[in-house]
């Protein structure tokens, strides 16, 4: 058996050794107990798991599923310190579930984590540090009802994440990303001043002109100064 095989069977082992009175609906459906949210909580942890279900499973809003009824739950969360392989496998399978919506709580999750998880099916991310009932309980009703729920932090990176990945689609040569020191010193380029004169202008030494243009050069794959300038220009750059 593999480590993440083996990994996922332990985050499953830790919901049928839960105590009777968390698994008490583990032969209920959602049907049967219309208008709350059904929830099923995964950990590799039996104590993270511990402290989710016992913020949760006193709210008349949700039902808590056992391990029998698990693929039913509308609503899945994953319990984890960090993001590593086998918590990326329990989300895979998670996500080839068509009944269950997926969300994290999670202790700490970096920009390139938080990309990964979201591709593994995640629709929620909830910091350990801020999940007290209420946010539990907010999160569960929200991926039940087919919302998603980021942290601010969190969606500003995304969103700053995905922007650099459009902009390098748009833009593999790196156009886009043509600082305001480098257009203002192409622009002095254009009108056909050398780099001591830029320096004086720019308040910049000789040396970092001749740096910055160079790093134009090499990253837009360009040949001189001229080019540079002919190239900013046609594209509107400067």
């Amino acid at each position: 058996m593999s480590v993440p095989e083996e990994r996922n069977r332990t985050m499953s082992a830790t919901m049928s050794r839960a105590p009777a009175h968390v698994r008490s609906t583990a032969g209920t459906s959602r049907s049967d107990r219309p208008g709350r949210a059904t929830v099923a909580v995964y950990a590799a942890d039996p104590v993270l798991r511990v402290g989710v279900v016992q913020q949760l499973r006193s709210r008349p809003e949700v039902d808590l599923l056992g391990e029998a009824d698990a693929e039913r739950a509308q609503a899945s969360l994953v319990v984890v310190d960090s993001v590593d392989d086998d918590v990326a496998a329990l989300l895979h399978r998670l996500r080839h579930n068509t009944t269950t919506r997926t969300g994290l709580v999670v202790g700490t999750l970096g920009t390139g984590a938080l990309q990964r998880v979201i591709e593994c099916g995640v629709v929620a991310v909830l910091r350990r540090t801020e999940a007290d009932q209420d946010r539990l309980l907010h999160l569960v009703l929200a991926i039940a009802n087919g919302e998603g729920v980021l942290p601010g932090d969190l969606l500003g990176k995304l969103l700053t994440h995905v922007g650099g990945l459009q902009r390098s689609a748009i833009d593999p040569r790196g156009l886009s990303t043509l600082t305001t020191r480098e257009a203002d010193m192409l622009r002095l380029v254009s009108e056909g001043l050398d780099t001591a004169e830029i320096a004086r202008k720019t308040a910049y030494s000789e040396r970092t002109v001749k740096n910055v243009l160079h790093e134009i050069n090499t990253r837009l794959q360009l040949r001189n100064r001229a080019h540079a300038v002919g190239y900013a220009l046609r594209n509107g750059l400067i």
